[in-house]
């Protein structure tokens, strides 16, 4: 296992300035009441009623997501270089896709193969040459980012067809503010709350309608069977629009109406929680019953907006993820703030053979595979899933990526046996609308609970935290009201 940065210690065993009041806090606390805020938060959680569903699974088809009660920190110096790096690249990645749905002039300067997006699972040949409302594709965003080596953060992985999990980002931090009020105002942290009042401006932004100064926008969603049915109702509240599903919706002369009892409403916006497929069964799959009919002519006509666009999901493809800094420089002209992980295209000759040799050592995954199923962690494998696999790549290479076995960054983590650390990868929320492009201070941390395990995935067993974005020296003489410390001193009183 290669060496692990740990983001609360040094290597001579201090502790780094920024989890200074951390560590104080938990030499403070005593393991029981540590226990009994833990409790308190499972409680919590299943009251508001934050579950997901695990496909496949009889015994567990709906599970809470395990919450540490200890925050992970960041500090606001190397949160403001993450930052300009997800803005460059979800950019890049908003004109790669206008690009490869219009004039295809990456294909042609020779910079990635044109079969590698011809043929592609998620490349939706419907979209090309279409104009969409503001030319944006990536509304939002989540950019799974991890710490190696000196802590310096690498993307992991791109996620722009449906991007989950910034209900549990939201709800982490109530949570946290009710039940560890203390910790909380010991630092100034950056406040996450108003991320859906970021998403609605950036929603609102990209109306087709400029005339219509208060466009009506909804979301829609598969139902109440869906993995993440309970965060589509919780953001549908969140936002103030209406939770809907393709049945709530028709089509009349290229235009969406919602049918409400007043009779059909014009719809300007759809916050769409449904894979390209399932969209309209007229345009894609004609036994889908999810969808609304007609719904992709209305959206080609330009009258109603989708968030994310269609076609999106081959920026999710692990193998176009290793193109993404060639991007930046092709687009941008700009050299990549945020580095990739390295990565083997087992379609090219050189690349197999070094993987197939190397499997035991290598992390391989599908291109389309999510939620860490269809993947060998070969340190951790069997000789007998190695021989599998071997095959399965052999068969097919073109299906897999490879990437070194990562030692990603450690924080400290409570559980029934004390405090000690585990590892962690982060989801910040990147929105890019008509204004501009806006990223919430923190994301969704996730965490391997198991020790030694660096699968962080909650259908796999993980959990998550909340990330705190700290003052640190560059910091410390901002202005107060930059952060919601009014919110969290109410928080705090309450709590007393």
């Amino acid at each position: 296992m290669p060496q692990c940065f740990d983001e609360m210690t040094l290597p001579d065993g201090a502790t780094r300035a920024v989890y200074g009041k951390v560590a104080r806090w938990l030499a403070e606390t005593s393991s029981e009441l540590l226990a009994s805020r833990r409790a308190q938060a499972e409680l919590l959680f299943r009251r508001i009623g934050i579950t997901f569903a695990v496909y496949g699974d009889k015994d567990a088809s709906e599970r809470l997501i395990p919450f540490d009660i200890v925050p992970r920190v960041i500090g606001r110096s190397e949160w403001a270089r993450l930052e300009t790096g997800l803005v460059q690249r979800v950019t890049a990645l908003n004109r790669f896709l206008a690009d490869i749905y219009g004039g295809q002039e990456i294909v042609k300067a020779g910079v990635i193969p044109a079969d590698m997006i011809l043929t592609n699972a998620h490349f939706q040949r419907e979209m090309c040459g279409r104009h969409i409302p503001h030319d944006i594709y990536v509304h939002i965003a989540g950019i799974d980012v991890v710490r190696i080596d000196e802590g310096d953060f690498y993307v992991l992985e791109d996620n722009l067809r449906t991007p989950s999990g910034v209900s549990y980002m939201l709800e982490n931090r109530e949570v946290m503010m009710r039940l560890a009020p203390d910790l909380f105002a010991e630092y100034r942290v950056a406040p996450v709350e108003n991320y859906p009042d970021a998403l609605l401006a950036t929603l609102r932004s990209v109306s087709p309608s400029a005339a219509r100064r208060e466009p009506t926008i909804v979301l829609l969603t598969p139902g109440q069977y869906n993995s993440a049915y309970y965060e589509h109702s919780f953001l549908a509240d969140k936002l103030g629009v209406e939770l809907v599903e393709g049945r709530d919706l028709l089509v009349r002369d290229n235009v969406v109406y919602m049918r409400t009892t007043e009779g059909p409403k014009r719809v300007d916006v759809i916050y769409r929680r449904i894979d390209d497929d399932f969209l309209d069964p007229l345009a894609f799959r004609p036994d889908s019953l999810l969808g609304v009919p007609g719904l992709f002519n209305a959206y080609i006509s330009g009258n109603v907006t989708l968030a994310n666009a269609v076609g999106t999901g081959i920026g999710d493809d692990k193998a176009i993820y290793s193109y993404v800094p060639d991007m930046i420089d092709f687009y941008l002209g700009e050299k990549p703030i945020l580095k990739n992980v390295p990565t083997w295209r087992c379609r090219e000759a050189d690349a197999r053979a070094y993987v197939v040799d190397h499997l035991a050592e290598l992390v391989v995954k599908e291109v389309n595979g999510s939620g860490g199923y269809g993947m060998l962690i070969g340190p951790h494998a069997t000789r007998d899933e190695i021989t599998l696999f071997r095959e399965k790549l052999t068969a097919k290479p073109e299906n897999f990526i490879a990437q070194p076995t990562l030692g990603l960054s450690t924080c400290p983590t409570s559980f029934d046996g004390g405090v000690a650390p585990r590892h962690v990868d982060l989801r910040p929320f990147v929105l890019s609308g008509s204004d501009g492009v806006r990223v919430v201070p923190g994301g969704l941390t996730r965490v391997a609970l198991k020790e030694g395990s660096l699968v962080v995935n909650s259908s796999q067993g993980g959990g998550t935290k909340d990330t705190w974005v700290v003052d640190d020296a560059r910091f410390e003489n901002l202005p107060s009201g930059t952060f919601s410390q009014a919110q969290i001193q109410a928080q705090a009183e309450l709590n007393q």
